[in-house]
């Protein structure tokens, strides 16, 4: 993808391989999950056929309520129960005897998988019965969309992972402007120089009955008029024969997925059916008691090619599905809980950094720091209530790290004041220090450094005003203003660093 880089090295160790030039490595300073990054949005809303199962969950994180409009036009698709085997073998043996039949009528097919190993395997069983059939997944998705679009054609048989091919629809007989442009691509007649408007205006005549090729007499109008009367009358047999019929060869974890394989049916009050072929091997059924219950059926006599289908299997199927679904989701939940402690970190770093770069002076920003510092400190080296119990020689070298201490200061100077007294004593002493700090550390460094936090109000970018210094001067730059420090934000000894970064 254009502008991503593998991060660790191996970008670079590819880029070494094929004798390009080795860019340096891309350094992330940032990151966020989707929710959080969604949530920063003022107004928050979707449109999607499968958000009712996950509705607890749109809720709970997005405050999102979700709610079901009816269809255009009623659903009249015949969701069949499951059948449910003792072994894959006879599973899959019944499975492929449903499309055999299905396919002897010419009604087209659509067969779901959850892999594409799955989706192979069914591959070669139906080229052992002299099947004729496309496969749908990753390793030919530059097809994708033609596959799908025609996946509605008498006789035709597809499988597709469940999630491919999702967003095309399956017109009963076939699309015919894809089909169209097939044609006219093996005429060699350049699709560029049809006119958009001309196109669109000879498919609306013919949903008027009227005839096109009067008006466009030229030979892609003629195509499409032939394609469009051709899928017409397809359409027509399709529905008699019962319209798609989707088959899935074993359950998805979540409920979404399979209602969005059994919705490639049933279109716009089309005719169809679906129907889920399981055995008590899949994932799924072993993972909640799939093999007790192999073992009942086999105690009870129950032969291998016979079934269990009853609504009341399908609904702890479901329950099933419900549970992992339900599990999934206090994963996502717990790992957003961990997030928003690291969110509102982010935030507060974020707000200190736009501070930083938009602020014509740092003066008063740097002083509040210093003295939240300072506040901090004195309160954790004088908490007892007793004053001879403070550790005020600790708390003076503590200080040090935040700022240079007065070489005559003596911590004993603090033997008999307050805390309050200490704190307001701590915090005129700082800004002096810091002022004689930058002093020594020279106009010209301070100069540098000054046009580097001020680039949005004139002089150079700021990277440009980084290029001045080494790769780890900056990189000390960056990570005073980027990294994560304290909740409250960003330390003072943090901003020091950034002060002191060309000495």
């Amino acid at each position: 993808m254009e502008g991503r880089r593998y991060s660790e090295g191996l970008h670079q160790a590819i880029e070494a391989k094929e004798g390009v030039k080795v860019q340096n490595e891309s350094m992330t300073l940032a990151t966020i999950t989707f929710q959080n990054f969604f949530r920063m949005y003022d107004k928050l809303s979707g449109m999607t056929g499968t958000a009712k199962t996950e509705e607890e969950e749109f809720g709970s994180i997005y405050d999102l309520d979700v709610i079901s409009v009816p269809t255009y036009r009623p659903v009249i698709r015949d969701d069949m129960a499951d059948l449910v085997y003792r072994t894959v073998e006879a599973k899959y043996k019944a499975l492929l005897d449903d499309i055999a039949e299905a396919y002897s009528q010419r009604q087209p097919v659509l067969v779901g998988t959850v892999a594409i190993e799955t989706s192979e395997f069914i591959s070669q069983l139906l080229k052992r019965r002299g099947i004729e059939h496309e496969v749908l997944n990753a390793k030919n998705h530059e097809r994708e969309a033609t596959i799908i679009a025609q996946a509605g054609q008498p006789g035709a048989v597809t499988i597709a992972t469940n999630m491919a091919g999702r967003g095309v629809d399956i017109l009963l007989g076939g699309n015919p402007e894809g089909m169209a442009r097939e044609q006219l691509r093996k005429e060699d007649i350049d699709l560029a120089m049809i006119p958009q408007e001309q196109w669109t205006h000879c498919l609306e005549l013919l949903r008027q009955g009227q005839d096109p090729t009067k008006t466009y007499p030229d030979r892609w109008a003629q195509v499409l008029t032939a394609k469009y009367k051709e899928t017409e009358k397809d359409r027509e047999f399709v529905k008699s024969v019962g319209g798609l019929y989707v088959v899935g060869t074993e359950r998805h974890e979540a409920r979404r997925i399979d209602n969005q394989l059994r919705g490639r049916s049933g279109r716009l009050g089309d005719p169809g059916g679906s129907r889920f072929y399981l055995s008590m091997e899949d994932e799924l059924m072993r993972r909640f008691g799939g093999e007790r219950m192999s073992n009942i059926m086999s105690r009870l006599g129950v032969e291998d090619d016979m079934p269990i289908e009853a609504g009341l299997v399908s609904r702890a199927i479901e329950n099933s599905q419900t549970k992992v679904e339900g599990h999934n989701f206090d994963i996502r939940k717990h790992v957003l809980k961990y997030d928003e402690v690291v969110n509102e970190q982010r935030n507060r770093i974020y707000e200190q950094r736009r501070r930083i770069l938009t602020e014509l002076s740092l003066k008063n920003s740097i002083e509040s720091m210093i003295e939240e510092e300072v506040e901090t400190t004195v309160s954790a080296f004088t908490a007892s209530e007793y004053d001879d119990e403070w550790q005020v020689e600790e708390l003076a070298q503590s200080l040090h790290a935040v700022f240079p201490m007065p070489a005559d200061f003596e911590p004993e100077e603090w033997q008999n004041l307050s805390r309050d007294e200490i704190e307001d004593q701590a915090v005129e002493m700082a800004p002096g220090r810091l002022c004689g700090q930058r002093s020594r550390a020279g106009r010209r460094a301070y100069a540098h450094c000054r046009k580097a936090h001020y680039a949005p109000f004139g002089g150079q970018p700021l990277g440009s005003s980084l290029d001045r210094f080494g790769p780890s001067a900056r990189r000390h730059w960056l990570a005073g203003i980027c990294a994560s420090g304290p909740a409250g934000g960003v330390s003072a000894r943090g901003v020091c660093h950034v002060w002191r970064v060309d000495e």
